[in-house]
C-alpha cells in the first residue's frame, strides 16, 4: 500500500464484541491502523504500549488508533484489559485486510509489523513497515497526525 491510494474498506470483530467498519472512520477523520503480528508478545506490547502512552496526542490531535493482528477477539480482549489499551483491537483471522493493505508477512506466518496513516479523505498518508522499529511506529505517525492537523487549520 502506497501513500497517495484510498485505503481499502473492511468490517473486523473487535474485542468488545462488536463490528468495526472502517467506514465509520475512514473518510471522516485521520486513522492510524497498525497491524502487529500477535498479543502478548515483546515487540508487539511494547509497541501497543507505546500507542496507549501516545493515545491522548493522537486524539487531541483528532485521530483514531485502531489495532489489528489475526489474533481472536477473546485474545484481544485479555491483551487489551492486561495493558489498559484504550484504544479498538480489531481481529483479522483470515489475514483479508492485512492483505488488502498488503502488510508484508512475517515468520512463522504471521502478519507483519506495519502501521498506516489514513488522512480525513480515506487517502493513505504514509506507510511504514519495520519489525524491530517498533516506537518508531508511533513517533512518526504521531508527527504525521500532528502534521494533518495543522493542514486543517
Amino acid at each position: 500500500m502506497k501513500p497517495g491510494t484510498s485505503a481499502p474498506q473492511f468490517s473486523l470483530p473487535t474485542s468488545e464484541g462488536g463490528l468495526l467498519r472502517s467506514t465509520d472512520y475512514i473518510g471522516k477523520k485521520p486513522v492510524v491502523i497498525f497491524f502487529y503480528p500477535k498479543d502478548d508478545t515483546l515487540g508487539c506490547t511494547i509497541e501497543s504500549c507505546a500507542f496507549r502512552d501516545s493515545y491522548a496526542d493522537f486524539v487531541a490531535a483528532g485521530a483514531e488508533v485502531i489495532g489489528i493482528s489475526a489474533d481472536p477477539v477473546t485474545s484481544h480482549l485479555r491483551f487489551r484489559e492486561k495493558y489498559s489499551l484504550p484504544f479498538i483491537l480489531a481481529s483479522d483471522v483470515n489475514h483479508e485486510t492485512a492483505h488488502a493493505y498488503d502488510v508484508p508477512t512475517g515468520p512463522l506466518g504471521l502478519a507483519g509489523r506495519a502501521t498506516f496513516v489514513i488522512d480525513k479523505h480515506g487517502m493513505v498518508r504514509d506507510a511504514f513497515s519495520s519489525r524491530v522499529r517498533v516506537k518508531r511506529h508511533v513517533s512518526r505517525a504521531l508527527d504525521l497526525v500532528r502534521g494533518l492537523a495543522e493542514e486543517s487549520d
